[in-house]
Formats: C-alpha cells, structure tokens, sequence
C-alpha cells in the first residue's frame, strides 16, 4: 500500500473506477521552475501515457517567461524545427492532487526523443545526474527547502489589471510568529495545510514571517529527489488554492522594496548505510562534526560564485540580498546564526548544513543540483571551510560577498571550470543563455521607477 497521498497503478485504477479521479496532470518543470505539462483522460493514462509516456515540444526547454521561443539556443530552435521530447512519468511520484477535483498528478523524467536518455539539460536531469555521483559514493542526501511567500488579497486577474501596484498584502503589521494576524489568514493556510498532507506531502508548521502578509508554511524533509518534487508541487498548490479562492500568493525573492525578501532556505545532511555522516567527534569551533561534513561545508561555501545562478535566478533575486533584512549577504558559516549564509544547526544525528542564499524564485531541482555538486566537491578535493564566525556577518565588511547582480553571477557561472566539470559544457552553455536572456530582457524594459525618477525631473 502506498503512502497517504501517493497512488500505485492498482489504487488510481481502484480510484478510477469508484469515480473518483477523472483526471492525471503528467507534468515537469521548466527553467523557472513552473509546471508545464498536459492534462490526461484517466483512463488513456492507465492504459498507455503510464507504460508508454506522452510527448511535449522541446522548445518548452528555450522559452521565455512570456512563453515567446528564444532563439540562439543550440537545444532546439527554429533551424531544427522544434520537435518532440519524451515524457516519461516517474510513477514514483503519482499522487492526488487534493487541491483539484478527482485529480491526480505525475511528475516526469524528459527524455531525448530519439535515443530515450535524459536530457540533460532539463533540471530534474541536472539533479539526477548529481545522485548518480553521490549513490556512487554509496551515499544519499536528505534535504528540506523552507519556502516563504506573500499572501495578497487581491486575485491575480485583479494584480496584473492593476499593473501589480496598489495590491493589499492579508496583513497590516509585521506578523512573524504572530497569531493573531495568522489566525486572519488560516481559511487559505489551513487549506493549503490540509491539501498538501492528503497530497503525499507531510506537513509539519506554518507561522507569520517578517513582512505584510508574508508567510512560511514548513514540509518535513525528504530524500533530495523527492524533496524538489514535493517543493513543486507546493508551489502549485498554493497558488491554485489561493486563485480560487480569489486572492494570491507570490514568491517572488523581494516583493517589495521596503519588505523582507522571500527565501528557500536549504537543509541538508549526508547519510551512509543508515546514518548521518555529518555526525562526528571533531571540533569545528562550536560545532562536533566528521571530516565528511568539514570538506562538504567547505566545497558548498567556495562555489556559490561558480553557481549562484542556480540560487538566484532573476534579475529581483539580488535585491532580497539586503544587510540586516534577515537575508545573507557574506559567504561565511556560523552555528544557530540567522546572519549567516550558512548556518549549521542541529548536532549528532540531527547535524545539518542551513544554506540561506536561495531565495522563494529558485527552481529547486537547480539549487540542490549546484549545493550537492558544490558539496561533493569539497569532499573529493578535502576542500577546508573557514573558520566558524561568532556575531553579526552582516557587520563583517571583510569577508566575501555574493555576487551583487544576476549579471555578474552569469559571467562567473558562464567561464567557471567547476561549473562545466560538475554540470557538463552543454548543460553550462543552455543554461547561459537562458540567463542571458532574462537579464536582457530587464535591460531593455522601461520599468515605474524610471518613469516616476525622471520623468519630470530630468
């Protein structure tokens, strides 16, 4: 019997057949990270997309936020034709999708048309290609990304007629750990707690944040593969939860600029044979460890330059990046310190590495890709962490920073050798240009704050 949420063949067909799924969304992610897919006759799914996958057009693999093909990309472009690429469900992932009526969704693997392979360059292929160095190793990853968001009481129809200006945030005072401002919220936090748990995901606590109207709603960690799923579908969940109910969630990294940034805080620890292999009797300055957590600590800090696109993946990703905004700003590590890029809690077998770059924007199958690359790495290379800091990074001008822009993570990403070595040429040059694209895209937009800086005044 399969988990409370999640489907075996036999139950959807059980299911099915009492009526109550009509429907399989088979779906995967694009480079933002959005849902792309179809939606399947039930019956069709059990009796041919479930054996034989289902086809998508590979510019889904190029496209742009808006949807329009990008050209310059050697992938797939117009030259070639745009052809097909092969949806193959992990059926691993087949769960009721609570949020939908008589609904069930699939997540799937993207292969290569012709020779039935990944593509590598899709992200949940990225990732996997990372699992398949790390279960090498005889290792597995666990990991957790902690979402925030904005919760608003405007529809999204409403937000984008209104120009996404003059929108009402649920709440009128910072609400963080507040319940009474959370109690205001509960009919869509209680909903979305409810859909995710009979979903397959596992819901542990939900609270106020540092912003109006903002939100985190905390899911028990996973294996890292499962882990980005259920990230996924979360997202969708709450911004179908909250469409229907006429109101809207973003996550965006920085949704307003005198508000705190949305994050995704990544956990994660290594486990062998049954056993957090962080765990250890050395000393790293307040924290007992294994030379295993020292070298993955010390690959992870020394590459977020090499990858920090995969973190930071917008042009608005950098301005959540703020001093004193609850956002790290220094590559440094520290024990149980929230001004930390990373923050190590926890200790024995509960021992874990807190990155706090990522922000709510991330695609998830990429962050955990560049933070188990960066890991792996470190301990290949026995690559040394700082030392632990004690006190306020934020006040510690002489350490490292991220990088300030999306444009200068992109050059640093497009020439790095890790990068290429860990991600693989192609994978590093597709997702260039995608960058690129993103940012040229900004570049060359007139934005409000233009309009109200100069348009009298210049």
């Amino acid at each position: 019997m399969s988990k409370k949420g999640f489907l075996t063949l036999d139950e959807l067909s059980g299911k099915i057949g009492g009526g109550e799924i009509e429907t399989i969304v088979v779906a995967f992610t694009d480079h933002y990270g959005r849902l792309m897919g179809k939606r399947v006759d039930a019956d069709f799914f059990l009796d041919s997309v479930s054996k034989s996958g289902t086809h998508g057009c590979n510019y889904l693999l190029t496209t742009d936020m808006a949807m329009d093909p990008v050209p310059g990309y050697r992938y797939a472009n117009w030259e070639l034709g745009y052809g097909d690429f092969h949806m193959v469900p992990d059926l691993s992932t087949l769960r009721v999708a609570d949020w939908l009526e008589k609904t069930a969704l699939v997540i799937c693997d993207v292969h290569n048309d012709k020779s039935h392979r990944l593509e590598s360059i899709a992200p949940r292929s990225v990732l996997k290609k990372q699992l398949d160095a790390l279960s090498g190793d005889g290792m597995e990853c666990f990991a957790a990304s902690e979402l925030e968001y904005y919760l608003l009481e405007n529809s999204y129809k409403q937000a984008f007629q209104q120009n996404y200006q003059n929108l009402s945030p649920a709440g009128y005072y910072l609400e963080d750990y507040h319940i009474m401002q959370g109690t205001r919220n509960e009919k869509f936090t209680s909903a979305a707690r409810r859909h995710l748990k009979n979903s397959g995901i596992a819901v542990e606590t939900s609270k106020g944040e540092w912003g109006l109207g903002q939100h985190e709603l905390n899911v028990k960690y996973a294996d890292v593969l499962s882990m980005a799923d259920n990230h996924v579908v979360y997202k969708q969940c709450l911004k179908e939860v909250a469409d229907a109910m006429g109101l809207s969630v973003t996550f965006m990294a920085k949704f307003a600029t005198d508000q705190a940034g949305s994050s995704s805080h990544i956990h994660m620890s290594l486990w062998k044979n049954g056993k957090n292999i962080f765990d250890g009797d050395q000393q790293f300055g307040p924290v007992k460890g294994s030379d295993i957590f020292r070298w993955f600590l010390g690959g992870w800090i020394k590459h977020v330059p090499d990858v920090m696109p995969f973190y930071a993946p917008t042009v608005n990703s950098y301005k959540r990046f703020v001093d004193g905004s609850w956002a790290p700003t220094r590559l440094a590590w520290s024990y149980d310190n929230r001004t930390a890029g990373f923050r190590v809690v926890g200790s024995g077998p509960s021992l874990r590495i807190e990155c706090r770059i990522p922000g709510a924007d991330c695609n998830p199958y990429l962050a955990f890709a560049a933070s188990l690359a960066s890991g792996l790495d470190g301990i290949r290379n026995r690559i040394e962490p700082p030392e632990c800091f004690i006190g306020d990074i934020y006040a510690a001008a002489h350490l490292p920073r991220v990088p300030y822009t999306l444009a200068e993570s992109i050059a640093l990403f497009e020439n790095s050798s890790f990068a290429k070595e860990a991600f693989g040429a192609e994978v590093v040059e597709h997702y260039t240009h995608f960058f690129k694209t993103e940012q040229h895209a900004y570049d060359t937009s007139v934005t409000d704050w233009e309009r109200k800086r100069y348009f009298e005044q210049i």
